[in-house]
C-alpha cells in the first residue's frame, strides 16, 4: 500500500483522497521527471494556482487551512503526457522564507507567480533572487488573479514581470496570465509547462545519490519516513544508506515516487523512503540520505560568494550569517579572503565559511546566504571546496588561485587543485569523491586524465602533487646524506626516524613510495629498518678496519662465554680515548649481522650463535616428541656456566628457538 494516510500525506506523493488513490503498484515509466517550484509574495496565489493545474491541494498543514496560507513546504504533481511534473510549492510570507529555500534546492526550473491585483512584491523579488542566486536557469513569469483586474491592466502588470526580469535567465520567458478560480489560461499554461520540461535537460549520471531530507514523519505500520527531492543518483528498495551529518545507518525499506510504489527512484523525482534502523525523532530537515561511506560531513568551506546589489551593507570578515544549503540551514561566520576583508554589494569574491554546525557539502554547489538579524537574503553563490581547511594572511594569494582553479568546468584540472591543497597528505580517491560528489567511474577517468596531464602522481592509490612527491624525496636523501656525514661508521639511518621526522603528515602508502622511487633512480638503498644512500660504503679501510677485525677475533674466539664490552675493547687494543669510536664500530657489526646482541652490552659472533642452534637441533631429534631441555642440560650441551647459560636461554625464547615450559625449555622447529 502507499505510505500515505490522511493524517501525513507524504509531499511529493498523491494523498489518500479517492480522487487520487494509488494503487499499490509500480508506477508507469515516463520518460521525463523534472521539479517546478513555486515563487511569489505571500497570497500571491501559488497554492491554488498548483490546486488548479493538479487537482491536488498542496497546503497540508492544519493552521495553513486555517490561516489560509502556506507554511512549509508543498507538493503536487501532474502529468503532461510523457513528461511528468513535480511542483514544490513554497511559502511566500517572509516569515516562512527558510522553509521555502528547502524545497527550492533541487528544482528545475521555477514558476514566479505575481498576482494581478498587487503586482511586484518584496517577497516577489527576494524569492526571484535567491532563483538567481541557486542557478536556475529555465521558467516563466505567471500572473494570477486576472479575474480580479480590468484586462487593460494586463498590459502594465506584463511590462512591470518583464522589467523586474531583465537580464536575468527569466528575460525572454513566457509570462502566463491565468486565474486559477475561472480556469482562464490553464491550458496555455499546460502547453508552456510541457515545453519547458522537454527543454529541460535530463539530470546528469556522473553524481552519486544523494536526497536532501525536507521532511520526515512516522507511518503505522512503517516506521519512519524521509521526502526530498533526488537531487542525483538513485534510491533502491533494499539498499543499504546513510543518513548525515550524524552518519546513522539505514535501509530503504520501501520506495515511493507520486504516490506509487518503485523499485527504484531516479534523479529529479520528488521521493520519499521508509527507513529501517532509525527512529523518526532521530530524523531532521537538512540531513542527506546517501549511500554508505560515499559523502562526508564538514564545517569549513571555501566559495565563491556574490553579494547581491540591493544588499544592506556589505558581507565582512567575522560576520554571522545563516547559510542555506540544500535543505540544511546553519549558522556561520564568515572569512572574507582578499585583502580588505569585504565583498561589498554587487560584487563577488572568495571567503571561507565556518559553519556552527556540520553540513553535506559538495564542489559546484549552489547555496543563499541570509542575514543574521533581521533575516534576508543578502548573497549566494557555490562551493569550491567543501573540505577546507583555515587560512592564514600570508596564504591568500595562493588560495585564491587555487580557488579560480576550482572554477575552471576542466574536472582534470580541479582534480589537480584539490590534490595540490592537500599537501603531503595527499587523497585517496574516496576523500575525491566526497568532495566532489562524482560516481566511482567518473572519478577514476578523470583522476587517469590528471595523471597524464603530469602534475598530479598515483602513489599506491594516494592522489598526490608531483611537486610534493618531489620535495619529500629530496628531503628524505638529503637527511640519509646528512647521517652518513655525521656518522660514517652508522650501517644506515633509521627508517622509522626518518618517517616520523619527514613524512608526519604523510599516509605510509607515499613514504613507501618515496623510498621505493629513489631505490629505482639508484640513489638509495631501502632495508627493513636502516636505509642508505647508495654511494655509502659498508667496507671499513684502514685503521677502522683493523680495529673492526680485531674486535670480530676477539667474539670469535670468545665463543659463547663472551667478555663485557670493556675486555673486548681492551683486548682489541683499542685505547681508552678511542673506546666511543670503538663502540661505533661495535654497532656496525652489530648492523651487519656479525655479531648479535645477547642482552644489554652482551654479544656474540654469529658462527657462535649458528653452532648453538646446530646443537639444540641435534638434541631435540635425540628427544623427541618432548623436545625438552633443562638449564643444566643445557649449560652441559653449550660448554657455558650458568652465568652465561640464562641469559642465552631467555635470548632464545625472545627469538622463538625456544619456549618456556615449567623449569625447563621446549626446542621448537626452526
Amino acid at each position: 500500500m502507499p505510505l500515505t494516510d490522511t493524517r501525513h500525506p507524504i509531499p511529493g506523493t498523491r494523498s489518500s483522497d479517492t480522487r487520487h488513490s494509488a494503487p499499490d503498484t509500480l508506477a508507469p515509466p515516463h520518460a521525463h521527471s523534472i521539479i517546478i517550484g513555486t515563487a511569489g509574495h505571500i497570497d500571491h496565489g501559488k497554492s491554488a494556482l498548483v490546486e488548479a493545474l493538479t487537482g491536488k491541494d498542496p497546503d497540508r498543514l492544519p493552521e495553513e487551512k486555517r490561516r489560509g496560507i502556506t507554511i512549509d513546504l508543498g507538493f503536487a504533481d501532474l502529468a503532461l503526457g510523457d513528461v511528468r511534473v513535480g511542483f514544490v510549492d513554497v511559502p511566500g510570507h517572509e516569515r516562512f522564507v527558510k522553509n521555502m529555500l528547502a524545497g527550492v534546492h533541487g528544482i528545475d526550473a521555477v514558476a514566479l507567480v505575481i498576482a494581478a491585483d498587487e503586482g511586484v512584491m518584496p517577497q516577489t523579488r527576494e524569492h526571484f533572487d535567491i532563483c538567481r542566486l541557486l542557478g536556475v536557469q529555465k521558467g516563466l513569469v505567471v500572473i494570477t488573479k486576472t479575474d480580479l483586474v480590468e484586462e487593460d491592466m494586463l498590459p502594465l502588470l506584463r511590462g512591470e514581470a518583464e522589467e523586474l526580469v531583465s537580464g536575468s535567465f527569466l528575460e525572454g520567458a513566457p509570462v502566463v496570465p491565468v486565474s486559477a478560480r475561472r480556469g482562464q489560461g490553464l491550458d496555455e499554461l499546460r502547453m508552456i509547462l510541457r515545453k519547458i520540461a522537454a527543454e529541460v535537460p535530463a539530470r546528469s549520471a556522473d553524481f552519486v545519490t544523494r536526497l536532501p531530507v525536507d521532511r520526515a514523519f512516522t507511518m503505522k505500520g512503517f516506521g519512519a519516513v524521509v521526502t526530498g527531492t533526488l537531487v542525483s543518483g538513485e534510491i533502491c528498495e533494499g539498499a543499504e544508506l546513510e543518513l548525515l551529518p550524524e552518519g546513522f545507518r539505514v535501509r530503504a525499506r520501501g520506495v515511493q515516487v507520486h504516490g506509487a510504489s518503485v523499485r527504484c527512484a531516479q534523479p529529479g523525482q520528488r521521493t520519499a523512503v521508509n527507513l529501517a534502523g532509525i527512529d523518526t525523532s532521530a530524523i531532521e530537515r537538512g540531513m542527506v540520505l546517501a549511500h554508505v561511506g560515499r559523502l562526508v560531513a564538514t564545517q569549513i568551506i571555501d566559495v565563491e560568494l556574490g553579494v547581491l546589489p540591493g544588499a544592506p551593507r556589505a558581507i565582512r570578515t567575522r560576520a554571522r550569517v545563516r547559510v542555506h544549503l540544500g535543505s540544511a540551514e546553519a549558522l556561520a561566520r564568515v572569512r572574507v579572503l582578499n585583502s580588505s576583508n569585504e565583498i561589498a554589494p554587487g560584487d563577488t569574491g572568495f571567503a571561507q565559511l565556518r559553519l556552527e554546525s556540520p553540513v553535506v557539502a559538495l564542489h559546484d554547489e549552489r547555496f543563499i546566504i541570509r542575514s543574521y538579524s533581521p533575516a534576508q537574503t543578502i548573497a549566494g553563490g557555490r562551493v569550491l571546496d567543501p573540505s577546507a581547511t583555515k587560512h592564514r594572511g600570508k596564504e591568500l594569494a595562493s588560495t585564491a588561485e587555487r580557488l579560480r582553479t576550482l572554477m575552471n568546468p576542466h574536472r582534470p584540472a580541479k582534480v589537480a587543485a584539490f590534490v595540490q591543497a592537500s599537501g603531503d597528505s595527499g587523497l585517496k580517491l574516496a576523500q575525491l569523491a566526497s568532495r566532489t560528489g562524482w560516481t566511482t567511474e567518473v572519478l577514476s577517468r578523470v583522476a587517469r586524465e590528471a595523471q597524464a596531464e603530469g602534475s598530479v602522481l598515483d602513489v599506491d592509490g594516494v592522489f598526490i602533487a608531483r611537486e610534493s612527491l618531489e620535495r619529500l624525496s629530496r628531503a628524505a636523501l638529503e637527511e640519509v646524506r646528512l647521517h652518513h656525514m655525521r656518522q660514517p661508521l652508522s650501517r644506515g639511518f633509521a627508517r622509522e626516524t626518518l618517517r616520523e621526522r619527514h613524512f608526519a603528515h604523510a599516509p605510509a602508502e607515499v613514504f613507501r613510495g618515496v623510498l621505493a622511487g629513489l631505490e629505482s633512480e639508484g640513489v638509495l638503498i631501502a632495508e627493513k629498518d636502516l636505509v642508505r644512500a647508495a654511494e655509502h660504503s659498508l667496507d671499513l679501510s684502514g685503521a677502522d678496519g683493523k680495529t673492526s677485525d680485531r674486535i670480530t677475533g676477539v667474539y670469535l674466539n670468545a665463543g659463547l662465554e663472551t667478555p663485557s664490552l670493556e675486555q673486548v675493547m681492551e683486548r682489541a687494543g683499542v685505547a681508552a680515548a678511542e673506546r666511543a669510536h670503538g663502540r661505533k664500530i661495535l654497532q656496525r657489526l652489530v648492523d651487519s649481522g656479525m655479531l648479535v646482541r645477547v642482552q644489554g652490552e652482551t654479544f656474540i659472533h654469529l658462527h657462535a650463535l649458528e653452532q648453538l642452534k646446530t646443537l639444540l637441533s641435534e638434541y631435540a631429534s635425540m628427544h623427541e616428541p618432548e623436545r625438552l631441555i633443562d638449564v643444566a642440560a643445557f649449560k652441559e650441551l653449550a660448554c657455558v656456566s650458568r652465568k652465561y647459560a640464562i641469559p642465552l636461554l631467555e635470548y632464545l625464547d625472545r627469538e622463538r628457538i625456544t619456549r618456556r615450559a615449567g623449569d625447563g625449555r621446549v626446542i621448537l622447529k626452526f
